[in-house]
């Protein structure tokens, strides 16, 4: 399929405006780069009842910074999301996805618990693993707290904070902690990227062969890490098992290169008995989900995680239209 006109639009604005990848910054000024781009093409931010920003104390001593968003009207919802921004483990943060998450709230309805895990390359792997799994077993633990149900819980993410709700469903059914879903929104899977997608789109889609390299290189501590199933659960060595983890739900984009990647897993999912819905999009690109601001398709995709993190939580309405 053709690239969406209106993501061919966005692609040609970016190439006249001729600002480095982020390959070519340090980290400090990816992030900085990161955080303005975020508010150019996103949604408006919709009202919520509160925004309660505070930090859960970690096993290592850090004090782990959380958002969370309680939408308006919602007083008998207790179904609560942990999620995971994008941005390669090295950028993003709670204010790059502040839209989203109150889009999921509003629209689901259920309260969201946004995490800051710590980033790299000041924090390797396994830094956000460590984060990301410390905050839903925090969330699971004092649900109760945070006006939500423990028993009501699911993990959503943007690519690399897909791999993380990935990486959290498996932790999960170990621990023997339940999910409803896991929302799993163009995430990496692959510690090795020679998939046709790959190699079909090295450059000129936004995400990049060599911003992914570079991400990986800010990351990964050496390259024994990228067979690890905390960072690779798609082809990590040895593989993990992939049974009775949690329904799930993948968003793909056709020209993203971790597209083959993303299907390859819902694959993998479904040949070991996992519940498994895959919205795949030929015309978007990486990142499109945070587009909703200029893009039809975002939109459409917003409505339809939110129906699916609507139906896993056996909510009366399947996700609000309008917001």
């Amino acid at each position: 399929m053709a690239l969406d006109p209106q993501i061919s639009e966005i692609l040609e604005r970016v190439a006249r405006a001729g600002r480095p990848a982020f390959w070519q910054m340090t980290p400090e000024e990816a992030r900085e780069s990161y955080r303005r781009a975020a508010r150019v093409l996103e949604i408006a931010p919709v009202p919520v009842e509160r925004v309660d920003d505070f930090s859960i104390r970690c096993r290592a001593g850090h004090a782990l910074p959380v958002r969370l968003y309680v939408p308006l009207g919602t007083t008998n919802e207790d179904a609560l999301v942990v999620f995971y921004h994008g941005g390669g483990f090295t950028i993003g943060g709670l204010d790059t996805h502040d839209s989203v998450c109150r889009m999921i709230a509003t629209k689901t309805p259920c309260r969201v618990l946004a995490v800051d895990y710590r980033l790299a390359p000041e924090h390797r792997f396994p830094k956000a693993v460590d984060d990301a799994w410390e905050s839903l077993v925090w969330a699971h633990g004092n649900g109760r707290r945070l006006g939500a149900n423990p028993a009501r819980l699911a993990v959503a993410g943007d690519s690399a904070g897909g791999t993380l709700a990935a990486v959290n469903a498996i932790r999960a059914r170990d621990a023997g902690l339940r999910l409803a879903l896991q929302a799993l929104i163009y995430p990496g899977l692959s510690g090795h990227q020679d998939s046709a997608s790959h190699r079909r789109l090295t450059e000129g889609y936004l995400l990049d062969a060599k911003t992914i390299q570079w991400f990986f290189g800010q990351y990964l501590r050496d390259a024994t890490d990228r067979d690890d199933w905390r960072f690779a659960p798609l082809d990590a060595r040895p593989a993990p098992d992939l049974g009775d983890l949690a329904p799930a739900f993948i968003i793909a984009a056709g020209y993203d290169p971790l597209h083959d990647e993303d299907v390859g897993y819902a694959a993998r999912l479904t040949e070991a008995g996992v519940a498994v819905e895959l919205r795949d999009y030929p015309g978007m690109v990486h990142g499109f989900f945070n587009f909703g601001g200029a893009v039809d398709v975002a939109r459409e995709a917003h409505t339809e995680l939110t129906r699916a993190l609507a139906r896993a939580f056996g909510l009366p309405k399947e996700g609000r239209d309008g917001a």
